[in-house]
């Protein structure tokens, strides 16, 4: 009998322990579900960021890029003595200006006269020598009509004697010439219309290329009424250059004028050291308002050869990591799409990415506090938001 009570009293221990631990395990559960559910409603409950979007369209954007220049002389020549000789004249001085062919100055090299004198003396001679060996052929040759009088080695010997005494007739003639030519070197005449912009030799200095001042010429004449204006433009903006185009520039001694100038030359290649393209144009200048050497802020056009991706500036976000834009997709959560920036305007920017695709909607005012994935409150940007922009 005590056997008995004893089994039903550890059966019902039992029971109860498989209560309790059933009931604590249900209460677990219930209490790990109220925490899950109460996470997931302060998840619910964070604040979600409004934002506006715009849709991606494609489309042909100009823009204007504004780079610094130069002016330079059309044409800009330096002189220099070709031989050595002194200043006797001059005719210009600095700011003069002057006609092409003009005699700007006079140099005297009295050896010249001797060497000419030496030069004309030598011509006599060799004249004289050839008149001799030439009567002598002329008596052989009459003489040698007859045969049998003449050896015929005679005969050659004295025509090739003739000739030779030709060939330095002929010698001296042009080494007269040479020297003769020399005279027109010391008189310095202008190459083209002109203004004189530097002189450096004074009265009675001796000039020429052996002489102590060859380092630095006479004059410098430059090509003022007509300048070339020489702007450098990056490699990135290469892509949207053309010769038909017409720049507008200012410059800062006259910065209420504003002057334009076309497009006539392209270099075709990128400067080894700046990665850029030069470009020049010509720019009329009958007033000589502009001077050569001056700086300019030139406003170069940039056309879009082909539709592209065109979107507000605010939309790009340019981090020290990278360059993205941000897009929302269907579930409203925001995706960081990486992107080529290229031409731009005032307000807007190409952009370049194959992730992307007409009719996403990005994020008008995009910065990076909007993390990737996060979710957002989307609303399309007004229209006329959108054309201000």
């Amino acid at each position: 009998m005590k056997s008995l009570k004893s089994q039903v009293t550890a059966a019902i221990a039992l029971t109860s322990l498989a209560v309790g631990l059933c009931l604590s395990a249900c209460h677990s559960s219930k209490k790990e579900q109220a925490a899950q559910e109460q996470a997931q409603s302060e998840q619910d409950n964070i604040e979600v960021p409004p934002v506006e979007t715009v849709v991606l369209e494609k489309s042909k954007m100009a823009s204007t890029l504004q780079v610094p220049g130069e002016l330079t002389p059309y044409q800009q020549v330096s002189l220099y003595a070709k031989i050595n000789s002194y200043v006797k004249q001059y005719l210009v001085d600095v700011g003069s200006e002057v006609r092409k062919g003009q005699l700007m100055i006079v140099l005297e090299a009295p050896e010249i006269n001797s060497q000419l004198a030496s030069a004309r003396a030598r011509i006599k001679q060799q004249e004289a020598i050839y008149l001799a060996s030439k009567a002598t052929y002329d008596r052989l040759a009459n003489t040698a009509k007859t045969p049998g009088t003449i050896a015929q080695n005679d005969l050659d010997q004295a025509d090739a004697r003739r000739k030779a005494d030709l060939a330095n007739v002929e010698a001296a003639r042009a080494t007269y010439q040479e020297t003769s030519s020399n005279l027109q070197y010391l008189q310095i005449r202008a190459p083209f219309d002109g203004v004189v912009s530097e002189r450096n030799a004074s009265m009675g200095a001796y000039v020429g290329p052996g002489g102590r001042g060859s380092e630095t010429p006479l004059f410098v004449v430059q090509q003022q009424r007509k300048l070339r204006l020489v702007v450098s433009v990056p490699e990135v903006n290469t892509g949207g250059l053309s010769n038909k185009q017409t720049v507008t520039f200012t410059v800062r001694a006259l910065p209420d004028q504003q002057f334009t100038a076309r497009i006539k030359r392209l270099a075709g290649s990128l400067d080894s050291r700046l990665r850029s393209e030069r470009l020049e144009m010509d720019v009329e200048n009958p007033k000589k308002v502009l001077l050569p050497g001056m700086y300019a802020e030139v406003n170069v056009p940039m056309k879009s050869h082909d539709s592209t991706f065109v979107i507000p500036k605010s939309a790009l976000v340019q981090s020290t990591e990278k360059v993205f834009v941000v897009r929302v997709n269907s579930n409203h959560k925001a995706e960081w799409i990486d992107v080529q920036k290229g031409l731009q305007s005032k307000d807007g920017v190409e952009v370049y990415s194959k992730a992307l695709k007409i009719g996403d909607k990005l994020v008008k005012t995009a910065t990076d506090e909007i993390r990737d994935g996060q979710p957002v409150k989307d609303t399309p940007a007004k229209k006329e938001q959108t054309k201000e922009d």
